[in-house]
């Protein structure tokens, strides 16, 4: 006698089987994609670093580059997650000629899109020179390499 399988069994084996594909392909799709959009704005992360070691000083160059307050910069980190998107509030407001109660605004009601999108919503262009320089970094710490200096020793 033959031993037939129950054919609802094999169908059930099959769909778990896909279901296991189509997952393992999302969570590499959604891995790759994070790692595309981070990519843009990873520079943060050094500034947070940079931040974190050297609080007063960071506070320091954020008030002398956008010529602000210590007021206002406290106002700006007290509503931000980390230290670098302190620097990327004040520099949106810069780029989009947009206060910066605005940008803390639009920051807190957009912020799980991404910077590209809040910077967007305030509009700056994708693809525009100001979105691009955004992309590429910051402007707070001079980390040129500095060549030998001639002269006194």
């Amino acid at each position: 006698m033959m031993h037939n399988y129950p054919l609802k069994q094999i169908q059930r084996e099959g769909v778990m089987k896909m279901i296991k594909v189509f997952f393992v392909v999302s969570m590499v799709f959604l891995l790759f994609s994070s790692a595309v959009v981070a990519g843009d704005f990873d520079w943060m992360d050094d500034l947070n670093i940079q931040a974190e070691s050297d609080q007063s000083g960071f506070r320091a160059r954020l008030a002398t580059r956008f010529h602000i307050g210590d007021a206002q910069i406290k106002v700006v980190l007290g509503n931000v997650e980390q230290p670098a998107d302190a620097y990327m509030v004040f520099r949106l407001g810069e780029m989009s000629n947009q206060p910066t109660e605005r940008v803390i605004e639009k920051y807190k009601s957009g912020h799980g899109n991404g910077w590209g999108a809040l910077a967007k919503s305030l509009g700056i262009k994708p693809g525009s020179k100001e979105f691009h320089a955004l992309k590429q970094g910051h402007d707070l710490y001079d980390e040129k390499p500095h060549g030998k200096r001639k002269g006194k020793k």
